[in-house]
């Protein structure tokens, strides 16, 4: 009975011990075109830290994807994480993780840039200059 109880005492031990020191992982990021898979080279991932309201916290880290498209930290803290990537000629991504495992994978597929909606231009579908049709039962105005 008392090896048991010891035992337990030194789980207990062994795993306040890691809690106090806090848990790490490894992150891996993959960076894609979206309209052909092909990775993108020289892509800034920045990492910054959530708090628990939501606000990014000072800080943070950038890495850079090498010819494959990939990059990767070690080392991150357990919580949420925001990811943000940019790269010349595509949209900029951002999305918040909860990082809860040792090792995770993050696939990121980045979008060209969409053209801009401008009111002083005529889009198909616009009916601006069209009348309104009488309803039945209603007077024309």
């Amino acid at each position: 009975m008392k090896k048991v109880s010891l035992t337990l005492a030194i789980i207990g031990l062994l795993l306040a011990a890691t809690s106090a020191l806090g848990e790490e992982a490894l992150l891996k990021f993959v960076v894609l075109r979206d309209y052909n898979g092909k990775p993108v080279r020289n892509a800034g991932v920045v990492m910054h830290p959530v708090n628990k309201s939501g606000k990014q916290s000072r800080g943070g880290l950038e890495l850079k994807t090498d010819s494959e498209g990939r990059a990767s930290f070690d080392g991150v803290p357990y919580g949420k994480l925001r990811v943000q990537v940019l790269a010349p000629g595509f949209q900029t991504f951002g999305q918040d993780y909860e990082v809860n495992q040792p090792e995770m994978e993050i696939t990121v597929k980045l979008k060209r840039p969409q053209e801009q909606y401008s009111i002083y231009e005529d889009h198909p579908g616009d009916k601006k200059d069209e009348k309104p049709k009488n309803e039945p039962g209603k007077k024309p105005e």
